[in-house]
């Protein structure tokens, strides 16, 4: 539905890869689902095979409800990633890198690592996705037009017209003017032509997304209240996800401006705190770990930056012999998944960072020296403070 779900949320929704299955890729683009979007497929076809099926086309077996309500769920599943496909296509065609696709419990997201570098750009991909959705409707609108025509069974008939009138809101939903959704990309282009200026545009457009949000997340309630469950929680679901998706693209937009064109030596902690190889498991941890709070050190011998060693490494080390056993023994050596060069582009860095699976604190080398570490939370913070004294 969104293709803004920013790289932040993408991170602590799956920071182990685990809840993501790699499903195929078509045009070059990687097609994900996360396994929430499992919890929207039950629920879809519970509710209609259950519910609106068998009051609306009355008088056949509960079986074939049932996989009326199954077809309705792989529909909507295509629906999503051809709306996104849509997104995708005109963003590599202005030159947009895109990760992929990825399906989750709320709709779906054509991931970007990079901001539009136009409006007109910005303009025709957000415009894609609801094209693509009143196209998809048309065509099931004309499939279920057939079928009445040629007395085609009620059951595919049904499935024609509730998918067209699926895509149909889903069209009409993301064209409203509230960022991410497509209409508030819209929105955000129309001001940054008016504007040239970018952050601006995306703060009144994030606005009007957390407005919208909230005014979701009220009706939720007010529904709860009257009675009606399944429309309440859904609505109030929805639009806490709407809130959180507009605010957080605007911190992306502040932090891709923060560390534009800026390397990692600008923002890495100088004169890190590092540990010799010869210091016992034990001592590592009650005058290091427990001390400083951080999961992974740099292990250094006169001068000489040997790796690193973490915290996930030790675990398998009983209590009892952790006086024994020293951090030379469970180092891991120097590589490209625990340093990074001095030199390196920032925003490169950030974003093999909030890659599922990856590391989140690098060490800094120059010339083969430690020179500083950089970690994810260090760069939340740094926007986080600069968003605060801004918003003074």
């Amino acid at each position: 539905m969104t293709e803004a779900a920013s790289e932040m949320s993408d991170r602590q929704k799956d920071t182990s890869g685990v809840t993501r299955l790699r499903l195929f890729s078509l045009f070059g683009f990687e097609v994900r689902l996360d396994l929430s979007w499992l919890l929207l497929a039950l629920l879809i076809s519970w509710s209609l095979g259950a519910g609106l099926f068998p009051e609306k086309y009355p008088g056949m077996p509960g079986a074939v409800y049932a996989w009326m309500g199954i077809a309705v769920a792989i529909g909507i599943f295509f629906s999503i990633v051809f709306h996104e496909f849509a997104h995708s296509l005109v963003a590599r065609h202005f030159g947009m890198q895109m990760r992929g696709i990825t399906l989750f419990l709320f709709g779906g997201v054509a991931e970007m690592d990079a901001e539009p570098p136009n409006p007109r750009s910005e303009w025709l991909m957000a415009i894609a996705g609801p094209i693509s959705s009143f196209l998809l409707a048309f065509a099931f609108w004309l499939l279920g037009l057939s079928g009445r025509a040629g007395q085609w069974p009620a059951s595919i008939v049904g499935v024609a017209e509730t998918m067209a009138f699926i895509n149909v809101t889903v069209a009409v939903f993301n064209l409203v003017p509230a960022f991410p959704l497509d209409g508030g990309r819209i929105l955000r282009a129309i001001l940054w032509q008016r504007s040239a200026d970018i952050r601006a545009a995306t703060q009144t457009a994030s606005r009007m997304g957390r407005g919208f949000g909230i005014a979701l997340m009220v009706m939720g309630v007010l529904m709860l209240l009257t009675g009606n469950l399944i429309g309440g929680m859904w609505w109030f679901l929805i639009g806490t996800f709407l809130q959180g998706a507009a605010a957080s693209s605007y911190r992306q937009l502040v932090i891709n401006e923060v560390i534009r064109d800026r390397p990692v030596s600008e923002f890495m902690r100088r004169d890190p705190v590092t540990v010799s190889p010869s210091v016992s498991i034990g001592d590592w941890l009650d005058n290091y770990v427990y001390q400083q709070y951080f999961k992974m050190y740099p292990v250094v011998e006169n001068g000489t930056l040997l790796g690193c060693i973490g915290t996930d490494a030790i675990k398998v080390v009983p209590r009892e012999q952790r006086g024994d056993r020293t951090v030379r023994e469970f180092l891991e050596p120097c590589s490209p998944e625990n340093t990074v060069a001095a030199h390196t582009s920032t925003a490169r860095l950030l974003r093999d960072m909030v890659r599922p699976g990856t590391s989140t604190r690098y060490m800094v080398v120059e010339d083969g020296r430690l020179v500083g570490m950089i970690s994810l939370k260090d760069l939340l913070d740094l926007v986080s403070l600069k968003l605060e004294i801004e918003s003074r």
